[in-house]
């Protein structure tokens, strides 16, 4: 093959995001030195967006095997689990922070497009959307701009393809102040036996190209996700992706209408690294090889270089391996759709990839060099314990002082960005469209979503809280899950399995590592307790800024998505207390404890203290518990003590019941610690007047530490005989706070 007349160099690999190392073991897989498009192929499949290079040793620790799993982690574009009624569900989250950091709006639309197309390449239809989403000070005028371009993208696109976003999650903290975290989650619903895989199969066998043209956006999309934030970074938007829903929508109706004709063979979208990804990955899935011509690539702009093509990250694309002999079909669903279907190769048995352009051989590379589990490099960095944890054990809750005025230091800590309604945010989302939310009119932990044609719903939740991971990731990471868990078993669901997009700062950096190795730990431990094998996900690593002469990591954020099943509409438990006179019990212990709690970081002021209480088998406990006591039918409402304590907790669900509530404290506890602080495993339930005394039996017979707090009483807010005010206006604090912070 002819070899480009530049020369190609280290120099020019490093440009590239390579290493001296990487370089070498290039030409010792190709047996000489690459040219630059065979350079620039290995420099995006090898980043740490693609490859996860420095992730994948501890990502093969979690869990990834259970009963209701169709597919292992990784090896398709989406988990794939089986929920009953011969239906299985396909799910996914993943980051897209680099390009909404540069671009909010765009980077956070094509992060919701290309989640649900990982959803609908399975031939899944998408049917619910989430998102997790963290941003530095909303008083920084760069952030409020920030915060308004993700919700608006993320509400444009996904309103616009007619998926509901269901659920979600927004905190605030200054570590996110230059480097913004969007993490998107999509759910779709399939029967079982009617998937596609990624795979390409069958020598000879045609390759499509379908769906928009390709353009330059998103090149080195891929490298630029796996590089530090720097003030410079605004000069790499040409990296960002632009997307189109209404494309994408039409994408979707004619890709399932497609599968149905039988004349798929294999099908991946094209996300991260474009072309170059979809037909590297699905040729090393099959063990066989690729011949494309790029010329036949329909293009946006003339004269787009071989290379542009290769790596363009344009959006509302897919590669389609189809059956020789049946390519009509294809043709006449595409053309129905007026989206484009061109064939651009063929499937080859000789494991090369081999990119032709305009008559010339451009590049030559082995497939499996090319992927992750193949050639790709794996890396195990060093780790050291981070020395603010010095500032985390100098921490006593004895040295923090009780407040002296109660109330005040409620209304201070209840008008935190942190713990008000996200109704300026979520109001922007379609979350009724196709009719199968029943979250939205009662308010539970979780997200219900009906499935038509059967009696199940999902349950489905996104939860992390990166103060607690930032304390103690070991700890942390337990936690997330644990919290996910949690929320869909206070909704009256089954938690199956969890998806996961990690978060993390640069691995070149020992303390950021220590923070991912231990974060899995904890989480891996966690998720064989609960039985929630890791079905895939993302990690999305060098989320910290550059400024000036430091570096500043994000806090590590390892967001759980995790999948529940309610198996029949009377288990549907919501969080709104429901009539004057209920008892309100809390199941679970209390304990003198404020670690990392939004009241100790935003009321007192202390940003180091350790993660709160907590112990992964009395978790475990509770939660089996409030399932039995879900399903014997004697709960009114369920709701988790999580941000904010058993003050937010009580006020959440008075809220949404237009309800108050008159409780006592417990001496053995400071107030400040029983009402604000943060310690797990603890639920709060409201039971019928009626049932008590069966209700208390039933835990003491069970040997369960619970506690009785009062009554749901009228509309005002009562504790320890002190009137904290209505719930109407703690309603108007709720409600109001961050929109007016926004508009």
């Amino acid at each position: 093959m002819q070899i480009t007349e530049v020369e190609i160099t280290g120099k020019t690999a490093a440009k590239l995001g390579l290493t001296a190392d990487e370089f070498e073991k290039i030409k010792a897989v190709l047996g000489r030195t690459p040219n630059f498009v065979e350079l620039s192929v290995y420099s995006v499949m090898w980043s740490e967006h693609c490859s996860y290079k420095n992730s994948i040793k501890w990502l093969k620790t979690l869990p990834r095997e259970g009963k209701r799993l169709l597919v292992g982690a990784g090896e398709e574009n989406a988990g794939l689990v089986d929920i009953g009624d011969g239906i299985a569900c396909a799910f996914k989250i993943e980051s897209h922070n680099h390009p909404s950091a540069i671009e909010p709006y765009q980077g956070a639309a094509t992060g919701v497009g290309g989640i649900h197309r990982d959803i609908f390449t399975m031939g899944a239809r998408p049917i619910a959307a989430l998102n997790s989403l963290r941003f530095g000070n909303p008083d920084l005028k760069n952030m409020k701009n920030l915060v308004k371009g993700v919700v608006k993208g993320i509400g444009d696109y996904g309103n616009s393809f007619g998926v509901p976003t269901v659920a979600g999650e927004v905190y605030f903290n200054d570590c996110y102040n230059q480097n913004i975290l969007v993490n998107a989650m999509s759910v779709g619903i399939v029967r079982i036996g009617e998937t596609v895989s990624a795979c390409a199969d069958g020598p000879g066998n045609p390759v499509f190209i379908v769906g928009s043209r390709t353009g330059k956006d998103g090149i080195h999309g891929a490298t630029f996700a796996s590089a530090d934030l720097h003030e410079e970074s605004h000069e790499d938007l040409p990296a960002v992706q632009v997307g189109d829903p209404f494309q994408e929508k039409l994408l979707l109706e004619a890709s399932l209408e497609a599968i149905k004709t039988g004349a798929i063979v294999g099908m991946q979208d094209m996300g991260a690294a474009g072309i170059t990804c979809s037909t590297s990955e699905m040729s090393a899935k099959s063990g066989t090889g690729m011949r494309i011509d790029l010329s036949k690539v329909p293009t946006r702009q003339a004269n787009m270089q071989a290379w542009e093509i290769l790596l363009s990250e344009s959006q509302e694309r897919m590669l389609i391996v189809g059956h020789a002999g049946q390519e009509q079909p294809l043709y006449d669903v595409f053309e129905k759709w007026d989206l484009e279907c061109v064939q651009i190769g063929e499937v080859t048995d000789t494991g090369l990839l081999e990119y032709f352009h305009e008559g010339e051989k451009v590049a030559e590379v082995p497939a499996e060099s090319l992927v992750l589990g193949g050639g790709a490099p794996v890396y195990d960095r060093e780790y050291t314990k981070p020395t603010y944890f010095s500032l985390v054990s100098q921490y006593h809750v004895n040295k923090v002082k009780s407040p002296e005025n109660l109330t005040e230091a409620a209304r201070k800590l209840f008008s935190q960005p942190n713990l008000v309604s996200k109704r300026w945010v979520y109001e922007q989302y379609d979350s009724m469209v196709r009719t199968n939310n029943l979250s939205t009119n009662a308010p539970s932990d979780a997200a219900v979503v009906r499935i038509k044609g059967s009696k199940k719903s999902l349950a489905v939740t996104v939860d992390c809280n990166s103060a607690y991971v930032y304390a103690d990731p070991y700890v942390g990471g337990m936690i997330a899950v644990a919290e996910a868990a949690r929320n869909i078993v206070c909704t009256g669901a089954v938690p199956v399995a969890i998806t996961n997009c990690l978060n993390f700062g640069n691995p070149y950096n020992p303390e950021v590592y220590y923070q991912f190795v231990n974060a899995l730990r904890g989480m891996g431990e966690a998720c064989r307790k609960f039985n929630t094998p890791v079905t895939g996900g993302n990690v999305s690593f060098y989320n910290q800024s550059i400024v000036g002469d430091r570096t500043e990591p994000v806090y590590p954020t390892p967001t759980i998505g995790m999948l529940g099943i309610l198996e029949e509409s009377s288990h549907h438990t919501t969080l709104n207390f429901k009539a004057e006179g209920d008892a309100i019990y809390m199941l679970g212990n209390c304990y003198n404890d404020l670690g990392s709690s939004e009241y100790l970081r935003s009321v007192v002021g202390v940003k180091h203290s350790p993660a709160p209480v907590f112990e992964l088998h009395e978790e475990f406990e509770i939660q089996q518990l409030v399932k039995s006591l879900i399903r014997r039918k004697w709960l009114r409402s369920a709701h988790d003590v999580s941000d904010g304590g058993l003050f937010t907790n009580l006020m959440e669900s008075a809220i949404a019941g237009g309800l108050g509530f008159n409780i006592e404290t417990v001496d053995t506890f400071r107030k400040d610690c029983f009402l604000f602080g943060e310690s797990q495993s603890r639920v709060v339930i409201t039971v019928a007047e009626d049932r008590e005394d069966e209700f208390q039996n039933y835990l003491m017979n069970n040997n369960v530490s619970f506690t009785k707090l009062g009554e749901v009483f009228g509309t005002e807010v009562v504790i320890d005989d002190e009137n904290f005010g209505s719930v109407g206006e703690w309603k108007e604090i709720f409600d109001n706070t961050l929109g007016e912070k926004f508009e």
